[in-house]
């Protein structure tokens, strides 16, 4: 292997790690109280519903009811 192509290698296993560190920086900040709405990149983990086949909501059976 040349020298060259391994410099490449490390400088771009650099590269992804300083990103990698100020993500996880920057999400190290944000923790405490939370006020007010959440920024855009947040909401698309949230779940609306739970899980399928959740104990809260059990299913009635076709002949049965309460």
């Amino acid at each position: 292997m040349d020298i060259n192509r391994m410099l490449a290698e490390l400088r771009s296993q650099r590269d992804q790690l300083t990103e990698a560190v100020s993500v996880l920086e920057r999400l190290a900040a944000g923790r405490g109280k939370r006020r007010g709405r959440p920024p855009a990149w947040m909401t698309g983990a949230k779940r609306l519903e739970g899980p399928k086949g959740s104990k809260n909501n059990p299913k009635q059976e076709p002949g049965r009811e309460m």
